[in-house]
C-alpha cells in the first residue's frame, strides 16, 4: 500500500481501497466544480481518471478553480489540472482530454468503459446531452454510477448545498431548465440519478469585467458570480458520492 493512502485504508479497509484504485472515472468539465472533484478523488485513491474540458485557464477562473493561478493563466485546463494531480500520485493514470462534449463528439468518449461518470458541465445543451447519454449507458450496465452538478453560481451559504434525485431538485433554475428541455423534447433520462444542488439564489451585485472575453465565454449562456467555497463543496460532494458508492459495493 502506498503511504499516501494509509488514512483512506484505515477508514475504509484494504478491500474497499483496492476497489477505489481499480475504479475508472470520467469527469466532464473541470472548472469550479469538476477540478475540486478530481482532486478529492485522486487524494482518496482513484488511479484511473479521465478529465474532459476544452477551455484554457483565464484570470477570471483564479477565484474558484483548483488549478487556476497567476502562473497557469493561458494554459489548457485539463493539462494544468493533470500536472497538479500527478503531483499527488505519480502512479495515477490521468487522461487529459481537451475537447467539448456534444452530440457530435459523444461517442468518442466510450462511456461504457467507465464505472462512474461525473457531469460538471456548464452548457445547458451539452449537459442535457450528457445526462441522456450517461443514464442510458449506466442503465445498460445495471449501475447507478452517474452523478451531476446543478448550478453552483449565485450561492453564498454552504449549509444549503444538498443532494437529491434529479426530478426532486427544488429551487435550482438549471435543474428546472433541464427538466423543461427534456419534457419539450419528449426525451427523458433513462434512469434516476443524484444531483448536487443548492436552493439558494442570489443576485449579482457587481458588473464584473466589461467585455469579458475569457475562453469559457463561448460556452455559457450567462456569467454569474461564484465563490470557491461553494463550487469546491459541490465538487467534494460529487466525489463523496463516488467513494460512498464504491464502499457500499454499488
Amino acid at each position: 500500500m502506498q503511504p499516501i493512502y494509509s488514512r483512506t485504508q484505515r477508514l475504509l479497509g484494504d478491500e474497499t481501497l483496492e476497489k477505489i484504485k481499480q475504479s475508472r472515472v470520467i469527469i466532464f468539465g473541470v472548472g469550479g466544480v469538476g477540478s475540486w472533484c478530481a482532486e478529492s478523488l485522486v487524494r482518496t485513491g482513484i488511479q484511473h481518471l479521465t478529465i474532459v474540458d476544452a477551455d484554457k485557464v483565464s484570470d477570471t477562473n483564479v477565484n474558484r478553480q483548483l488549478m487556476a493561478t497567476t502562473e497557469t493563466v493561458g494554459r489548457v485546463k485539463v493539462e494544468a489540472l493533470k500536472e497538479r494531480l500527478k503531483l499527488i500520485n505519480l502512479d495515477a493514470e490521468i487522461n487529459a482530454v481537451e475537447a467539448l462534449y456534444s452530440a457530435e463528439t459523444a461517442e468518442q468518449f466510450r462511456l461504457e468503459e467507465y464505472d462512474y461518470i461525473i457531469d460538471a458541465i456548464d452548457s445547458l445543451t451539452a449537459k442535457a446531452q450528457l445526462i441522456l447519454h450517461a443514464t442510458k449507458v449506466m442503465k445498460e450496465k445495471g449501475k447507478s454510477g452517474f452523478f451531476s452538478s446543478m448550478g453552483a453560481a449565485l450561492k453564498l451559504d454552504p449549509t444549503r448545498i444538498k443532494v437529491a434525485e434529479f426530478w426532486k431538485v427544488q429551487g435550482c433554475p438549471l435543474a428546472r431548465a433541464l427538466r423543461n428541455k427534456f419534457k419539450k423534447q419528449r426525451t427523458l433520462p433513462a434512469m434516476k440519478f443524484l444531483c448536487v444542488y443548492s436552493d439558494e439564489l442570489l443576485e449579482n451585485k457587481g458588473t464584473g469585467i466589461e467585455g469579458d472575453n475569457s475562453p469559457e465565454a463561448f460556452h455559457k449562456v450567462a456569467f454569474n458570480g461564484s465563490l470557491a467555497h461553494i463550487t469546491a463543496i459541490f465538487g467534494f460532494m460529487l466525489a463523496g458520492k463516488v467513494i460512498e458508492s464504491i464502499s457500499r459495493n454499488e
